[in-house]
């Protein structure tokens, strides 16, 4: 009995700790859009800091270090929550970091040749990995709700809630895999990416916190979701993971200029 407690107690643990990102095909999406977009240069030099794999093999490199206790500092740099009627840097931002600062010394590091090679490599896949979450509107929700974790809600007669909702339970309902989802990605003309790549991390984060409002006022506590509200939304979701695998290699290419 106690081992069988034991062993739901670890996967509780391991389902909480799921509900605080996109999900792995999101991440991986990001990743995949952003190889289409790197310069020559860019590739090259990202080909060896990686070792050869792809900027989608360690897009969820972020959440899978989160097991490792020696790497708690990082977990407040995946999100920032402040009001929806402020900007950031309106309030002093948290001693811990926050998803913005998380993304400017990443960008530091690995723009920095004097560096070590592993700690270039690390902040790249961190990198990587939080400019999704930039992207994933309830990662700058509000601090009283949690990001809307604690906003709880149904799915298709399943207990969630609205972080949830937009991290994995849209995506993994879809049905498809990253190359797939990715391919299905509305065309862009090169106008649009264009506009897409102006602005930086910290006018980005206050478009993503537009999105959060949106987003919030889309749902009332405990009201049941399901395909009404993925056919509404399905939209903004493809376009927050094309936006945040454009604005990445937008990124990666000014580092490795």
């Amino acid at each position: 009995m106690k081992k069988c407690f034991l062993l739901l107690l670890m996967f509780a643990n391991m389902v909480s700790a799921n509900e605080i990102y996109w999900s792995k095909t999101g991440h991986r999406v990001v990743g995949e859009v952003a190889e289409t977009h790197l310069t020559r240069k860019a590739r090259k030099a990202i080909d060896h800091l990686l070792n050869g794999q792809s900027l989608a093999a360690v897009a969820n490199f972020g959440d899978e270090i989160k097991a490792d206790r020696a790497y708690r500092e990082f977990s407040p740099w995946h999100y920032v929550n402040f009001p929806l009627d402020k900007d950031y840097g309106d309030e002093t931002p948290s001693a811990e970091g926050d998803i913005v600062t998380g993304i400017e010394k990443c960008i530091r590091i690995v723009k920095d040749k004097t560096s070590t090679p592993e700690n270039r490599t690390f902040y790249l896949k961190l990198l990587v990995h939080l400019m999704g979450d930039l992207h994933q509107p309830m990662h700058v929700g509000r601090a009283e709700d949690k990001g809307g974790n604690d906003l709880q809600l149904q799915w298709f007669g399943r207990g969630t809630n609205l972080h949830r909702v937009w991290d994995s339970n849209m995506i993994d309902d879809y049905g498809m895999s990253y190359t797939e989802l990715s391919d299905k990605l509305p065309q862009l003309t090169k106008a649009q990416i264009t506009a897409l790549k102006k602005g930086n991390v910290r006018t980005w984060v206050e478009e993503t916190q537009e999105m959060a409002a949106q987003v919030y006022a889309s749902v009332e506590v405990g009201e049941k979701l399901g395909y009404a509200y993925s056919y509404d939304w399905w939209p903004t979701v493809e376009q927050q993971l094309q936006k945040g695998g454009i604005r990445l290699a937008a990124v990666l290419n000014d580092i490795f200029q």
